[in-house]
């Protein structure tokens, strides 16, 4: 038997997302996993991320605490799960495993994924009607939901009126509220979504 890492040579990740470094391998009888490491490489300095041997699983780099984990779904798959991605995450990351063979001697293969993090253009808002819909009953509850997507963070403004007029602000959550509709109320409302 013969044993070989798969995975990709690139992978391109959302800001703030998250994203999966694929590393598996098929289990053989007559090799045990003693160590798997990840390592990654940032401008020509290279760390060790995650560490899992006889002792446990180790994560030495702090920026990475609590953000990685290795998927736990299946033997001979140690792929590292990287959550909230920062930009300077971007690098080259090695997964190295070794195993021993049933005479004892040791056998190391490695892969190099390259992960480049990428900012999404913000997208224009859609904007979602509350129920029961456009045309509301005075004295009822209704609200206006703004939602958009893009990179965060992102900032929400109500206004009434129309887009190019002298438009009243209303508020400046995604969400424009009223406990109770009054006539007055009527009219067209356009929502702003804003980011960096």
């Amino acid at each position: 038997a013969f044993l070989d890492l798969s995975g990709l040579t690139e992978i391109k990740g959302m800001w703030k997302g998250s994203t999966i470094l694929p590393c598996t391998y098929v289990p053989a009888q007559d090799f045990e996993q003693q160590s798997l490491t990840w390592v990654v490489e940032h401008d020509k300095s290279s760390a060790t991320i995650f560490r899992r041997d006889d002792t446990g699983d180790h994560i030495l780099l702090s920026k990475y605490r609590d953000r990685v984990s290795i998927l736990k779904d299946a033997p001979g798959n140690v792929s590292l799960r990287i959550l909230d991605l920062e930009i300077s995450d971007r690098g080259t990351y090695t997964c190295q495993v070794t195993w021993r063979m049933s005479n004892n001697s040791l056998i190391t293969r490695e892969i190099i994924t390259k992960l480049e993090v990428v900012k999404v253009p913000v997208t224009k808002p859609v904007v979602r009607v509350g129920e029961p819909g456009l045309s509301v009953p005075v004295g009822a509850r209704a609200s206006l939901t703004c939602m958009a997507s893009g990179s965060p963070p992102i900032s929400y403004r109500w206004f009434h009126g129309t887009p190019g007029t002298t438009a009243l602000l209303l508020g400046s959550q995604a969400e424009l509220a009223w406990d109770s509709l009054q006539p007055s109320d009527a009219g067209t409302y356009f929502c702003e979504a804003e980011n960096r």
